[in-house]
């Protein structure tokens, strides 16, 4: 009989007991071992074997508590009426002071307005000539137009000023259109570097002239 043969025989009659170690055994395997730890073998109870299923333990269900709602932001009628009332009083004291203080400004002898004409303030009074920095389109010389915008009107000793405007009912300003001046023409020769080319470009400008006619307070309504 060969050793081979002999091995084999050998092998059959008596059982593996005792499995290589763990490090030895692929990963598969390593989870498979039967072999109990020490750890467990010494808490386990003796009465109750191990089982092969694991044990389900059984949690006893818990009831919903009802939830508390969350409060939710309301507008109350008494924070409108607080921030109505807050107000109120800076509009009724800004009318009372103009009701005082206004007969005060229009009493004084002379009165100077800053008007805003296409957007621009132009600080001016009766009398005053004013040259445009532009042309405006659509008046003739000998026209009356009436400047409704203005952010201060004021004397020697009051000044009543706009936010951003003052009410066009306090006053009356009034300019007559004289006609229009034109600049005396300009040329300006333009270059390039590295260029022997020259442009002479030409400008005469014209621009519209005004005069104050009439500035008169009217007073609060």
């Amino acid at each position: 009989m060969s050793r081979s043969l002999l091995r084999s025989v050998l092998e059959l009659r008596t059982p593996i007991t005792r499995l290589p170690p763990t490090f030895l055994l692929p990963i598969r395997a390593r989870g498979l071992s039967t072999i109990p730890s020490p750890s467990t073998s010494h808490n386990a109870d003796p009465t109750n074997p191990p089982s092969a299923t694991p044990t389900r333990t059984t949690v006893p269900p818990i009831a919903p508590s009802a939830a508390t709602p969350l409060p939710q932001a309301t507008n109350t009628p008494q924070q409108t009426w607080t921030h109505q009332a807050s107000a109120a009083p800076a509009s009724s004291y800004t009318s009372a002071s103009v009701a005082e203080l206004f007969p005060l400004l229009r009493a004084q002898p002379a009165h100077y307005i800053t008007v805003h004409i296409h957007g621009q303030p132009y600080l001016v009074t009766e009398g005053d000539r004013v040259r445009l920095p532009f042309l405006m389109h659509g008046v003739v010389p000998g026209d009356v137009l009436r400047l409704d915008r203005a952010s201060s009107i004021g004397s020697r000793d009051y000044t009543l000023l706009g936010q951003p405007t003052v009410d066009p009912a306090l006053f009356e300003c009034r300019a007559t259109v004289l006609g229009v001046e034109t600049e005396p023409l300009r040329v300006k020769i333009k270059t390039k570097r590295r260029n022997r080319r020259s442009r002479r470009v030409a400008s005469k400008h014209r621009f519209t002239v005004l005069r104050i006619s009439e500035l008169k307070l009217l007073g609060p309504a």
